[in-house]
């Protein structure tokens, strides 16, 4: 089959890999329908995130059953499924309290790469969840989205207790910050502002539901959200970028008292402990735990309540990966979906 490794810094290639095939009897096989590429997936391909020889890549995916190992019992050939970029059993002690990213049994999707013509999914019982018959061409792209940037966005504004009356602050304009300000604004929060500087992801935020755009970052960002708040600050901030300074921004946004919900994946972030201290905020994030929210996210797409397939705006071949790669590592795109 056709897949996408990394050889090493803006070197993408699409090449012959290995067909999956069952290796553990909880085992599935799909054949993608579509998959795409990861704002996290820019790290290692700037040389930020080192790799160890050539990685194939992807961990987003949706596509039809082939096969299933003789241990899966909900899961069968034929069904059309979505997927969380961690695969999990969803029955261990952590996974049955909402966490099934940091399942006793997870597997990293990224570590097997679904940026390929198919994909073994581990635990396919308690990671994939069929949808209720095949979907309609124009529901995929959305579909997609809830296999991370939905899901990371949804459990970002449940991290930052977003909810009705709530202020809700999205450090961010990548696709899951955007999905983030869906989430808020299906939440029910009164004032989203998001914060961006490039237009295309101003209009899309807006379209998703924020109420104000702040154009300025790092402490004049954090100010200004002060300012627009009475000199309280939000309620709740949502931190999707992983860096020191929008983790400080999303911290210096909130009110004592206030929510902050992380989900950047972190790199060479460090927190002052005087800042924290002082600051009187919760913190909670991390990996999202997908898979909790798949079962709702899938029927608000399906029944036609959110349209987060908005975040593709570029859509290629999978053999044109690497001007994918390229197009958000330069920002001309928000995310790229490909198809195998």
């Amino acid at each position: 089959m056709r897949g996408v490794v990394l050889y090493g810094p803006g070197d993408v290639r699409v090449e012959e890999r290995p067909d999956p095939v069952i290796v553990e009897p909880t085992d599935a096989v799909i054949r993608v329908a579509m998959t795409c590429v990861c704002g996290s997936d820019l790290w290692p391909y700037r040389g930020v995130e080192k790799i160890d020889g050539p990685s194939p890549m992807g961990h987003e995916y949706v596509g039809i059953v082939e096969e299933v190992g003789d241990q899966v019992t909900t899961i069968t050939p034929g069904q059309f499924v979505v997927g969380s970029f961690w695969a999990s059993d969803d029955t261990c002690e952590i996974c049955r309290s909402g966490y099934q990213s940091a399942c006793v049994h997870r597997v990293l999707m990224g570590l097997i790469g679904t940026q390929a013509e198919r994909a073994r999914i581990p635990w396919a019982d308690g990671t994939l969840v069929a949808t209720p018959e095949t979907p309609p061409a124009d529901l995929v792209p959305s579909l997609l989205a809830a296999s991370d940037v939905l899901g990371t966005g949804w459990f970002a504004a449940v991290a930052a207790e977003a909810g009705p009356g709530k202020t809700v602050v999205v450090v961010g304009d990548g696709a899951v910050g955007l999905c983030a300000v869906l989430a808020a604004r299906q939440l029910g929060a009164e004032r989203i502002i998001a914060m961006s500087g490039t237009a295309p992801r101003q209009d899309l935020a807006r379209a998703f539901g924020a109420t104000d755009i702040v154009t300025e970052r790092g402490e004049e960002g954090a100010a200004r959200i002060k300012d627009m708040t009475g000199g309280l600050g939000a309620h709740s901030v949502i931190e999707a970028v992983g860096t020191q300074e929008s983790m400080m921004q999303a911290i210096g946004s909130a009110r004592p008292g206030g929510h902050v919900g992380f989900v950047g994946v972190a790199h060479d972030v460090a927190l002052p402990g005087d800042d924290l201290f002082f600051s009187l905020v919760h913190l909670h994030g991390g990996p999202a735990p997908v898979r909790r929210f798949l079962p709702d996210l899938i029927e608000a797409i399906w029944t036609r309540r959110i349209d987060p397939g908005r975040v593709f705006d570029l859509d290629l071949p999978l053999e044109q990966a690497a001007e994918g790669y390229r197009a958000m590592d330069e920002r001309r795109a928000i995310k790229t979906l490909l198809r195998p």
